[in-house]
């Protein structure tokens, strides 16, 4: 236990005064009332009450040290269940993402449906958006602030080329970002080491984070993405691929050319597979919607600082109520 004002724990040092003082008023309120002949010759003996009579003076002397307690704001590591992790949403924005196999196009229908799955998701999951073509982009970096996130995704746009791999790679680093900070300061070292790499885990094993690739799988660009997908699974982050489109295709015209375009799912299935996620296939803005609902959130118990002055408070009032009642059924009048 720690306190958020320490320094109200001085208060706990006044009570032995106030009792010493509570003792002498009431002695001398003892000798002035047999100074005034009070209580004395009426005829009424009373029994003495023994330890009976010091029992309500415990209760209350006990309230009052734990009111002073609670005056130094007590506060206590308490462990609560809560959603919490990491989700990048990795949006391919090649040029075949306007293809219109799905309604209106597979960049609009992912949209969509990315839409619900980031409202739904609870204050303690962070969601961030990479964009990738023949490169990677991070276009916003994890935050629990929905409007922010959504208005990004609505931002993306159909380019060029696609490259998995760069669309993975630039997730990895937002991750690190989110969950470590920036390891480089250039401001105060201009000659970093180069870090270590660190050793592989398994597959699945970081499960604070995942990665959503909404992808055609159509791969034009290096590197590898199967690579990539290994540099992944010695990190321990899942990779929940989805194919947006058909396997039968869609032909579009791309810079006056004619391109065909169709789902790639061997690919997509495979990088899944090396990371311990899972593979969706998106035919249509249903099938994508469920991908979400599929998508499991991480339940884990987290100690936290929770202020509990309120319950030293309460218990303050509950031994002076008990002392109370006990000193006005066994002595007649409170302390």
């Amino acid at each position: 236990m720690s306190f958020i004002w320490p320094q109200g724990l001085v208060a706990v040092a006044l009570v032995p005064l106030g009792i010493l003082l509570y003792r002498a008023l009431d002695a001398r309120r003892r000798r002035a009332l047999i100074g005034g002949g009070l209580g004395v010759g009426q005829g009424t003996v009373r029994r003495p009450l023994g330890v009976r009579a010091r029992i309500p003076a415990v209760f209350f002397v006990a309230g009052l040290v734990v009111l002073t307690i609670g005056l130094a704001r007590p506060q206590a590591s308490v462990d609560l269940p809560r959603e919490e992790g990491t989700v990048i949403l990795a949006f391919d924005v090649s040029g075949s993402m306007a293809a219109d196999d799905l309604k209106p196009t597979r960049m609009e229908a992912a949209k969509a449906a990315t839409q619900d799955f980031v409202e739904r998701q609870p204050p303690g999951v962070i969601v961030g958006v990479v964009a990738f073509s023949d490169s990677g982009l991070s276009v916003q970096a994890p935050t629990s602030d929905q409007a922010t996130v959504l208005e990004a995704i609505k931002r993306l746009a159909p380019q060029r080329g696609t490259s998995l791999a760069q669309g993975i790679r630039a997730s990895l680093s937002t991750i690190a970002l989110a969950e470590n900070g920036p390891t480089i300061d250039y401001y105060t070292n201009r000659t970093p080491a180069p870090s270590a790499t660190p050793a592989p885990v398994a597959p699945g094993s970081h499960t604070s984070a995942v990665i959503v690739l909404l992808t055609d799988g159509e791969n034009t660009a290096p590197p590898d993405p199967l690579a990539a997908a290994q540099a992944a699974a010695d990190q321990g982050v899942r990779i929940y691929t989805v194919g947006i489109g058909s396997a039968a295709g869609t032909t579009l015209t791309i810079n006056g050319f004619k391109v065909h375009t169709q789902l790639d799912a061997a690919t997509l299935q495979h990088i899944s597979d090396i990371t311990g996620g899972a593979y969706y296939a998106a035919e249509d803005e249903q099938g994508l919607a469920k991908v979400y609902d599929d998508l499991d959130t991480r339940l884990i118990v987290k100690p936290e600082m929770i202020e509990v002055t309120a319950l030293f408070a309460g218990a303050s009032v509950l031994l002076f109520a008990i002392g109370g009642v006990f000193s006005l059924a066994w002595l007649g009048r409170l302390p």
